[in-house]
């Protein structure tokens, strides 16, 4: 059986990947988010991933959580869209630590689960990861997650499970441009 990584940034984004990968692979979760603020919710999003995992016994690496590079590296991003200039960066950053991680590892083949987030693009995700391929040499799994009656499957899962969901993608500016809006929302329905 080939030895698959799968990067994961959290629990509802990767339920129902593992779900379909953990029985034609030799599995491994990597949980590699250093984007994620703050470190509360980084700590409840690898929370749950870890239940996911022990629930189907699914092995895990639980890369360093440095914010400090991911910082580093948006720099001068900050006023940037979710969706824009500073997600490739961040998407980059964490795929080529997954890609390194696949490369001394010995693994087969290697995927993140990032194109299952609904705001994420298959476009922008699945170009780097075989950018990354041909650096690496070891194979990237191109799939946009949320197809296929993965995010329906997904869904019934992560309430099965009782999976926390996070309600903004992860970062310092994701999470101040949602409650942005949210001040927006108030104020217009006043």
């Amino acid at each position: 059986m080939k030895k698959f990584l799968l990067h994961t940034c959290c629990a509802p984004c990767s339920i129902a990947v593992i779900e379909e990968l953990k029985d034609k692979f030799d599995l491994t979760v990597f949980f590699y988010n250093p984007n994620i603020h703050p470190q509360d919710e980084y700590l409840k999003r690898k929370e749950q991933v870890i239940k996911v995992c022990k629930s189907w016994n699914i092995k895990m690496v639980n890369a360093d959580y440095d914010p400090e590079n991911w910082y580093e590296k948006v720099r001068g991003l900050e006023q940037e869209p979710e969706g824009g200039s500073r997600c490739s960066i961040c998407f980059e950053m964490r795929m080529t630590v997954v890609a390194q991680y696949t490369k001394k590892n010995n693994f087969d083949i290697w995927s993140s689960s990032l194109t299952f987030g609904r705001n994420k693009k298959s476009d922008v995700i699945s170009p780097i990861g075989l950018k990354l391929e041909k650096i690496y040499g070891v194979k990237y799994y191109a799939e946009d997650w949320k197809k296929k009656g993965r995010q329906e499957r997904g869904n019934k899962l992560a309430n099965d499970l009782n999976i926390y969901r996070q309600d903004y993608c992860g970062c310092a500016y994701s999470l101040r441009d949602k409650k942005l809006k949210d001040l927006k929302k108030i104020k217009t329905n006043t």
